[in-house]
């Protein structure tokens, strides 16, 4: 039986969600590869409080190493990868990126190959065309693979002019070992639940989607999770619930009537872009109402398995109609949907195909 690959990942967190949206994402893919056999080492920086907020002891399923802040810790773990079938450097480190973008490359051996997985496509396609200097530009044709977790075409298409050889999107699903209904829990309980930190590309389409859809319903019960909205003046019906730990989101999408969804504004422009929030509502049943984006139908079908609002008027106007009966029904058809199509044991067997990886049979030879 073949041993599976053995994957050397450089990322933000695996084992802190916080001030981190990509966490659910690792988990998930991470998890699901494993399971399929392969062996993941997750390089993460000790960095911005993560260790300190801590939501996930370190698994089973992957060996976690968490380095110093300092180029020399760094260049141990490069050590440490060396000899890896896979060297993944993620987007968003957040520490010494431009560093890891080139060195990663190094460790290039026959055998190995070198992957670049963007966790935000859109913001770093926009950050390069903005400015030709920048430090990552030349280093994209030697990559082995670009993967993304969004864009579609348009992403895939500029990879393609800036030189990549192969790009493709390996979008964000869901785990159901993790997310999934539970029982619902009064502190929850509410007509429309936001979850999302407050950062500068998403308070504008924050303020457009959900604090005016909570102004044209002062009688009902706004929930705003997520970390930097202390200090912003909002709305008497929102209730501020502050930084929610990855254990309590399940609740939290099902005890709320229904659940926003809203891109930042680069995903917004891109399209084919669903954030984790999307699958993690859908997974848990949640009636969910996303702001409009390009390929939503790819994922999920609007009217059906999800609501579609292009402004904050027409949040409202979803909230003002929706009985529990219809936010139950549309709950349960997204889940279904993405039981059947959108999990990250999906996602994982298109990893497996990207990197040229045939997953062994029943039975079969060595």
């Amino acid at each position: 039986m073949s041993r599976g690959l053995r994957i050397a990942f450089f990322g933000s967190s695996l084992v802190s969600a916080y001030w981190n949206g990509a966490a659910t994402y690792y988990r998930g893919l991470i998890r699901a590869l494993h399971a399929r056999g392969h062996h993941i080492t997750f390089y993460e920086p000790d960095a911005y409080g993560r260790q300190e907020h801590r939501d996930l002891q370190d698994p089973d399923w992957a060996r976690v190493v968490v380095y110093a802040n300092d180029r020399g810790s760094l260049d141990a773990c490069l050590d440490d990868a060396f000899g890896a079938d896979v060297v993944v450097k993620a987007s968003g480190v957040g520490t010494f990126d431009s560093y890891l973008e080139a060195r990663v490359l190094e460790l290039r051996r026959s055998g190995t190959q070198v992957v670049f997985w963007d966790v935000d496509a859109p913001a770093t396609l926009e950050r390069v065309a903005k400015d030709a200097n920048d430090l990552f530009r030349p280093l994209i044709p030697r990559y082995d693979h670009i993967l993304t977790y969004g864009g579609g075409a348009p992403v895939v298409n500029a990879y393609r002019e800036l030189g990549a050889k192969r790009c493709v999107p390996i979008y964000n699903a869901l785990d159901p070992d993790t997310h999934h209904p539970v029982a619902p829990e009064p502190r929850f309980a509410g007509d429309l639940a936001f979850l999302g930190n407050r950062l500068p590309d998403r308070e504008a389409r924050v303020e457009a989607f959900f604090l005016k859809a909570a102004e044209a319903l002062p009688r009902m019960r706004m929930l705003l999770g997520g970390s930097g909205w202390e200090a912003r003046v909002l709305p008497a019906n929102v209730v501020r619930l502050g930084h929610v730990y990855t254990q309590d989101h399940n609740a939290l999408n099902c005890s709320a009537r229904a659940v926003l969804n809203i891109h930042r504004d680069s995903m917004a422009r891109f399209g084919f872009s669903p954030a984790t929030r999307v699958f993690e509502a859908a997974g848990a049943g949640a009636c969910l109402i996303t702001d409009a984006f390009e390929g939503v139908e790819q994922f999920l079908e609007p009217g059906r398995e999800v609501l579609v609002a292009h402004s904050g008027e027409e949040v409202a106007e979803h909230v003002r109609r929706l009985t529990p009966e219809d936010a139950r029904r549309i709950g349960q058809a997204a889940l279904q949907r993405v039981l059947a199509e959108h999990t990250y044991t999906h996602r994982a067997v298109e990893v497996e195909a990207e990197l040229g990886y045939r997953a062994p049979t029943q039975g079969g030879p060595a």
